[in-house]
């Protein structure tokens, strides 16, 4: 083997690089030169991304066939969500830190607005429906827009939010719940920002 004089490793790393990196123009190619240390670039091939199947619940049609939100008829007993109601009050009481007697009402208000009303005992007070005033029970369900509701008389009610007032007692503190401002699933009013002021009706 002969010595290559550095004319002629030059032309040799010179074309070497033009045959491992294409991309790169000659004037680049001069500045690498120029340097002690060449790094030769590696261009990986790009994988493609799998694309992750996301698992699908049952659709609404799904679940009225399979009747998942529906109460069996031996089910609907009065007595039998008393003890629900229990946990709903200390639920509340815990939320409002205490209910105490100094408690700021519009406080006590902004939080059961955003509260889960599962177990709480609600009346009926005002309806554009006279047939609905006075209904009295422990809400069963809480939907978009209506409540079913379990009676003292073991009697299964569904009322609609809207053009009612409803109204709901703990440890003495009366709170109004305005159906038509009201309807909203229960996951969805957690995070919603309610007004304490503006226009009421029914």
């Amino acid at each position: 083997l002969q010595s290559q004089g550095p004319e002629e490793a030059k032309a040799f790393i010179s074309a070497f690089l033009k045959r491992s990196m294409p991309k790169m123009k000659d004037e680049a190619i001069q500045d690498v030169l120029t340097r002690k240390a060449v790094v030769l670039e590696h261009y990986p091939k790009k994988k493609a991304k799998q694309k992750r199947k996301k698992t699908k619940g049952f659709t609404a049609k799904q679940r009225r066939e399979l009747r998942l939100f529906e109460i069996e008829p031996e089910q609907q007993r009065y007595t039998l969500f008393l003890p629900l109601h229990e946990l709903w009050k200390q639920y509340i009481r815990d939320l409002c830190h205490g209910l105490k007697p100094d408690a700021q009402p519009y406080m006590v208000q902004g939080k059961l607005l955003k509260a889960d009303l599962h177990g709480a005992i609600v009346t009926v007070t005002k309806s554009r429906c006279p047939s609905y005033v006075g209904i009295t029970g422990i809400i069963l369900q809480e939907f978009k827009h209506v409540f079913k509701i379990i009676t003292k008389e073991d009697k299964l009610k569904v009322v609609p939010k809207l053009h009612n007032v409803f109204s709901l007692e703990i440890d003495g503190f009366i709170s109004y719940i305005y159906g038509s401002k009201f309807q909203l699933r229960a996951s969805e009013r957690s995070a919603k920002k309610f007004k304490l002021k503006g226009t009421i009706d029914l």
